[in-house]
């Protein structure tokens, strides 16, 4: 299962017909957003990217939204992996070891480095 977040941006005079539009989608569900800068807050769930995708672009079709961006994405099957190859006590001691922070090689992400 899939689950990722979608930043909508629509009008603030339209916001109130978005954020109805979407509810009523059974696309996503809505969760918050800001009015007065046109932000709405949505996850979508889908058995595989490209189902995610779909429901994506669907959602950018909508009337009066001017854009939905893919924020962040979860994927369970990837990180059931993930955590099957993660040494968990060697993570813990790595993490509390006193290092100066010349000797930390930073990744961008943990990704991979477990």
């Amino acid at each position: 299962m899939n689950i990722s977040s979608i930043i909508v941006k629509t009008l603030p005079k339209n916001y109130d017909a978005v954020w109805l539009n979407l509810q009523e989608s059974d696309l996503c569900e809505v969760h918050f957003g800001d009015k007065e800068k046109g932000i709405i807050i949505v996850t979508i769930e889908g058995e595989c990217v490209e189902e995610e995708i779909e429901k994506l672009r669907a959602i950018e079709e909508m009337p009066f939204i001017i854009s939905a961006d893919m924020h962040m994405s979860y994927c369970e099957e990837e990180l059931e992996k993930m955590m099957e190859d993660i040494d968990t006590q060697k993570t813990v001691e790595d993490l509390n070891k006193e290092k100066k922070a010349e000797e930390i090689t930073y990744f961008g992400s943990l990704k991979g480095k477990y």
